[in-house]
């Protein structure tokens, strides 16, 4: 079992940026992504990471504004998200992957979640 512990969330202005942190417990799995749902919505992926090679993907939503990262040697992934918007606004969640690269978007695929940490953007 793996556990995921989101930090980070807060709440700013539009314009503004927060980086989120989630810290694993280990790391067997292949990808770790952030996905995000606001209410009344559907979740929604927002970004992926490869672990061991570090390969980056994005929604669309968020492409050119947020940056996912990772220190492996803190067993850490990383969410910087500038020129925040309104719209930004959800619970933002952690989650890791033993899946293939082909399912990286999708939420199905992904093994463990953390608790989720809240994001809002005041306009």
């Amino acid at each position: 079992q793996v556990e995921l512990t989101e930090s980070g969330g807060g709440l700013v202005q539009a314009g503004e940026s927060l980086k989120l942190a989630c810290a694993a417990s280990r790391t067997p799995f292949r990808h770790m992504a952030w996905f995000r749902q606001a209410p009344g919505e559907e979740r929604e992926f927002v970004a992926a990471i490869t672990w061991n090679g570090g390969s980056t993907f994005y929604g669309d939503s968020v492409k050119e504004r947020f940056t996912i990262s990772k220190v492996n040697a803190k067993n850490t992934g990383y969410l910087q998200m500038d020129n925040l918007k309104p719209e930004d606004t959800a619970v933002y969640y952690c989650a890791a992957s033993h899946g293939v690269l082909s399912t990286i978007r999708t939420q199905r695929s992904y093994n463990y979640w953390g608790q989720g940490t809240q994001v809002t953007v005041s306009s």
